[in-house]
């Protein structure tokens, strides 16, 4: 279920720093995760791991890592912006606890960015298109992540569902939604996809391979989300989990 929009007095004070708008944006959703320090749509800092060390610990250490890098405090931030799937149901918890936290304690609101957003983020458009862009990461056990984009006032919008299935079949529907349109692919990992798209009807789409340190896109993403009013707080902030039963039995233990 989609996050609530939040309607108190959170937004107008966001409101009022676009001119210089602090943003503090993490990302627990897969076994690489991060950081970021953000001022307006503009990367100051940020920490990227893929030590796959408990999230719960590396977290904070991030946090204040950034923070002494920029002598900020954490009520310096206007906004917290946090991945909220899909992904691991563990990992994702660690990150949503903590951006309630702050956004309780500091009294300010929060940005809830799809991982699969950040990745699609990442990749240009082309102004006037009529690209589909399916985007892909990993579920494991076999499994992907993927959500299908389209343009739309100069920006990608999900085109359906996130889901949790099988690249063969992913691709399948994606060519159903494409309609004769061209496909790209966005994803981290081209072995996710290389088999499947190559005994698709997309095996013509290129593959565009992006970055897996998605913290500062979910900034960038989250500063978006402020100007046009889109977010929420503590109370209504959760995850977005996809087929929440399976995609918790595929995450268990990860």
């Amino acid at each position: 279920m989609a996050p609530e929009l939040l309607y108190d007095a959170a937004i107008p004070q966001v409101l009022d720093c676009f001119r210089e708008m602090r943003i503090l944006a993490i990302d627990t959703s897969t076994r690489a995760g991060g950081a970021a320090i953000l001022r307006d749509d503009s990367l100051l800092e940020h920490v990227f791991d893929k030590s796959q060390e408990e999230f719960s610990s590396l977290l904070f250490r991030w946090v204040n890592s950034l923070l002494d890098r920029t002598r900020l405090k954490l009520s310096d931030f206007d906004l917290f912006a946090v991945a909220v799937g899909p992904g691991s149901f563990t990992g994702l918890r660690v990150g949503l606890t903590a951006a309630k936290a702050w956004a309780e304690v500091f009294k300010k609101p929060i940005a809830a960015v799809s991982g699969l957003e950040a990745i699609a983020a990442q990749v240009a458009r082309v102004d006037g298109g009529e690209e589909l862009l399916a985007v892909v990461t990993n579920a494991r056990r076999g499994q992907i992540f993927g959500a299908s984009y389209e343009t739309l006032k100069g920006r990608w919008v999900r085109k359906g569902e996130e889901v949790l299935t099988s690249a063969d079949e992913f691709f399948e529907e994606v060519s159903r939604q494409a309609g004769g349109r061209n496909v790209m692919v966005a994803t981290p990992e081209a072995g996710l996809v290389q088999v499947a798209l190559a005994s698709s009807k997309l095996k013509e789409s290129p593959i565009r391979i992006v970055s897996e340190d998605l913290a500062p896109w979910i900034g960038r993403l989250a500063y978006g989300k402020a100007q046009r009013g889109e977010l929420v707080d503590a109370l209504t902030l959760d995850a977005e989990y996809v087929r929440r039963s399976d995609a918790e039995q595929y995450w268990k233990d990860s």
